[in-house]
């Protein structure tokens, strides 16, 4: 278990002053100048030694990102962008730390971009987040005006900040299509090459971090590497935001350590199953976008990227949805399968016109109304879907309907032999008009 002493985020309830002077007396801004006169290439390295991966969902190495920025060039400024879009179904983490310790963010900030030679950062907000962005764009008044960012500030690294706030966009959540919002254009996704650290925001070089990636990233500069990769696995270091929602006692967001096994994380912070750990069905480890997981292969595994990789999920953005055995399996995918039908940008041909197809088909399947070889000839799709996108939106519809079939095809099998033995029954209340 993470022991106080050494949680980053201490005011991640709201219990405490959000402001300034509440996150300096929590240990913030304490300093910060000695970090950056130690240099960029002391903070990338320390970053890439404390083994952080990107806490977005990718889990991309953070330092080695930072180091693929370019070498400074008058002509092309560089950029830092943080993605505070948290769009992700089952994710409420990246909010709390908007809204109770946005400080924390913008010290970060100040230190990445340091780090990748960028003069200013933008804050990318999540459109439905009108308090988070109006705590963030406070915070970061109260820092312009004790001088701790701004042209002329005491830590010698001229730094602005701006913050935008979204229209509300799932898509807006993939970078490029972030970097096409922030330019005042429709939310889509580029095609990568060039990649962002290249030709970023305004054609310049970016590099795009999640909210939690750089808000950690003070605490590990002060503390250590050391410290920081003591915690978690090999390859799965570091402390980490966890929202457990579901059929838990109590549903929760936490800080604990990587690779804590899920069986302990629920026990200790959410008071254990509802009904018990034999009522548990499944699990969605990661956020909507993952796979689903059974209980058998769950209760004992270790909550980290390597270990869910392996049980062919991912841990995403932790975002833990816990299901118990009340739970209608078919008809709770089917309703994750219309929101990514909701949310293609259309751009993509597979994505378009396969997303709306799979919803269809699964609406048929949790009311009976479909044949037994649907089930393949749907699972093929999900395949020819899955990696022939431009962005991942692709790859996140199609993984929940793979999980559902890969574990759960007795379940779509028993609909259909009860449909057939029962024609005139009424279907599922509300689902097949659910876009209506």
């Amino acid at each position: 278990m993470l022991e106080d002493k050494d949680r980053i985020f201490l005011n991640l309830y709201g219990f405490g002053d959000w402001r300034l002077k509440g996150a300096q007396a929590r240990g913030g801004w304490d300093n910060t100048k000695a970090i950056i006169d130690k240099g960029r290439d002391w903070v990338i390295n320390e970053m890439k030694a404390s083994g952080l991966r990107g806490r977005g969902g990718a889990g991309f190495p953070t330092g080695l990102k930072w180091s693929f920025m370019p070498k400074p060039d008058p002509a092309r400024p560089s950029y830092l962008v943080v993605n505070a879009d948290e769009s992700e179904p089952g994710t409420c983490k990246d909010r709390e730390i908007l809204r109770n310790d946005p400080h924390l963010l913008i010290e970060g900030c100040l230190i990445a971009s340091f780090a990748m030679q960028a003069h200013a950062c933008y804050i990318y907000i999540r459109g439905e987040y009108r308090l988070e962005y109006a705590r963030v764009q406070a915070a970061i008044e109260q820092a312009y005006a004790a001088k701790l960012v701004g042209k002329d500030n005491v830590h010698g690294w001229p730094f602005d900040i701006y913050v935008h706030h979204g229209a509300g966009a799932y898509i807006c959540g993939e970078e490029s299509a972030l970097l096409e919002s922030l330019e005042g254009k429709k939310g889509m996704p580029r095609m990568k090459p060039p990649f962002p650290a290249n030709m970023g925001l305004y054609g310049h070089p970016t590099t795009v971090n999640n909210v939690e990636s750089i808000a950690v990233a003070p605490a590990i500069l002060r503390r250590g590497a050391a410290w920081f990769s003591s915690f978690g696995a090999e390859n799965n270091k570091g402390t980490k935001l966890f929202c457990i929602s579901g059929h838990v006692n109590r549903p929760c967001n936490v800080e604990e350590a990587m690779s804590i096994p899920f069986r302990e994380l629920i026990d200790r912070h959410c008071g254990g199953i509802r009904g018990g750990w034999d009522n548990l069905l499944a699990v969605i480890p990661g956020g909507s976008s993952v796979p689903v997981v059974p209980a058998h292969e769950i209760a004992d595994a270790a909550m980290d990227f390597d270990t869910l990789r392996n049980l062919k999920s991912a841990l995403g953005t932790a975002a833990v949805i816990v299901m118990d055995k009340s739970t209608d399996i078919v008809r709770a995918i089917t309703r994750i399968s219309y929101f990514y039908k909701h949310e293609s940008c259309g751009q993509c041909t597979p994505c378009r016109e396969g997303t709306g197809w799979m919803w269809r088909v699964l609406t048929r399947m949790s009311e009976g109304r479909a044949q037994k070889r649907e089930i393949d000839l749907l699972l093929e799709v999900s395949t020819e879907i899955e990696g022939h996108t431009i962005c991942a939106l692709g790859d996140a519809a199609a993984w929940p309907v793979q999980g559902l079939i890969r574990h759960f095809r007795h379940e779509i099998e028993k609909k259909i032999d009860d449909y057939a033995a029962n024609p005139h029954s009424e279907p599922v209340a509300g689902l097949s008009a659910a876009a209506e």
